[in-house]
């Protein structure tokens, strides 16, 4: 597993190091800004990604898509079954 986030690197270990770190890398899609976010349809016309979740198995087929309002966030029940499904 891993994230991504469009954010800067220094942000993103700023955000991880405040959750006391995590336990899976999280990668920055900030250059060329957004390019990851783009390819999945979420990168908004002001430069800004949706908050989004995508749960892609090793077959490279996603297995979960959720894309949420960006002030929430979004539930995790669901992003875990699907990841349990993966196995």
């Amino acid at each position: 597993m891993l994230g991504i986030s469009t954010d800067q690197v220094p942000t993103n270990e700023a955000w991880a190091r405040s959750l006391g770190g995590l336990s899976y890398p999280l990668l920055s899609d900030h250059w060329p800004h957004g390019q990851v976010a783009a390819l999945y349809g979420v990168l908004r016309g002001d430069g800004r990604a949706e908050r989004a979740l995508f749960v892609v198995g090793r077959d490279g087929k996603l297995a979960y898509v959720h894309v949420n309002e960006i002030s929430k966030v979004p539930p995790l029940e669901p992003v875990l079954a699907a990841l349990d499904k993966l196995g």
